[in-house]
């Protein structure tokens, strides 16, 4: 993975798998221990399953794309690349799972393809942020990462932020939705406690965008005018929304539920995910 077939050696080779494998691990731990998601894995309907694994594979094009891969390659290596990150997303699901005792060869096919598939999406993301972030100063100068760019500015790639942040966010977002203390939460929570996880979840990815100082923040910290980070917060807000809607219903967590409760969970699971948006902009690149 990410790299060129004729620049690989072997020993390179290797070395990306085991990040790719150690970065799923990492990254999907709590998904894979997590009983809510054993059930939606057989009792989900398969067009939400074939809409996660669509969904999956476009958010692994988007940040091989813009931040795993090197520019110069080619859509076919990006795809490649996108389909082997889900191939080892399964391995990886599959394996846990059996050593978790969660798939047997007593259980139906449908449950055991189901518990695989919804577990190994995040465990793909996982694997793709693994390998081309926990590697070396070598392997970043290979890779040609570039320097962060704040929403709103000239030399913004809205794309690929886009892409990043919307891979930071499934990555906190989904480890979460799953549970049920959101639904507990959504259903006891007031309209004031709503609008102040709001803005809360704003303040906080403001502040980790320009004010942190963490790794990769200097683009943002370059440029704090007032527009800039209202304008980087609505629009990373907005997106971990979208994310947190959209895991949310994969889920089923609004299946039979109202308009009112689906957009408290929405809320609720959102803080969640605009950390998630916030830090990926700037340490998934």
């Amino acid at each position: 993975m990410n790299r060129s077939q004729k620049d690989r050696s072997i020993g390179r080779s290797l070395q990306e798998y085991l990040r790719g494998i150690a970065g799923g691990v990492m990254f999907s731990l709590p998904l894979l221990y997590t009983m809510e998601v054993w059930w939606a894995g057989f009792t989900m309907h398969p067009l939400r399953l074939l809409l996660y694994v669509l969904a999956t594979f476009t958010l692994l094009l988007g940040y091989n794309r813009y931040a795993g891969l090197r520019c110069d390659f080619t859509p076919l290596e990006v795809a490649v690349d996108s389909v082997e990150e889900m191939g080892i997303g399964m391995v990886i699901s599959a394996v846990v799972l059996w050593l978790l005792g969660q798939i047997t060869t007593e259980m139906p096919g449908s449950e055991v393809v189901g518990k695989i598939i919804i577990e190994s999406m995040t465990v793909a993301i996982g694997v793709s942020v693994g390998t081309s972030q926990l590697g070396g100063s070598n392997d970043n100068d290979d890779t040609g990462t570039q320097e962060s760019t704040p929403f709103l500015s000239e030399d913004s790639d809205l794309i690929g932020q886009l892409a990043i942040a919307t891979c930071g966010a499934v990555l906190f977002a989904a480890n979460v939705a799953p549970t049920e203390e959101i639904i507990l939460i959504a259903t006891q929570t007031t309209a004031l406690k709503l609008v102040g996880m709001a803005i809360l979840s704003m303040v906080f990815g403001s502040l980790i965008l320009f004010y942190s100082d963490f790794s990769g923040s200097q683009g943002f910290s370059k440029s704090r005018g007032i527009k800039t980070i209202f304008g980087g917060a609505i629009v990373t807000y907005a997106i971990a929304l979208v994310v947190s809607a959209a895991i949310l219903w994969i889920f089923g967590r609004f299946d039979h539920t109202g308009a009112i409760v689906c957009l408290s969970e929405t809320v609720v699971l959102g803080l969640s995910a605009n950390l998630g948006a916030s830090a990926g902009r700037l340490l998934l690149q």
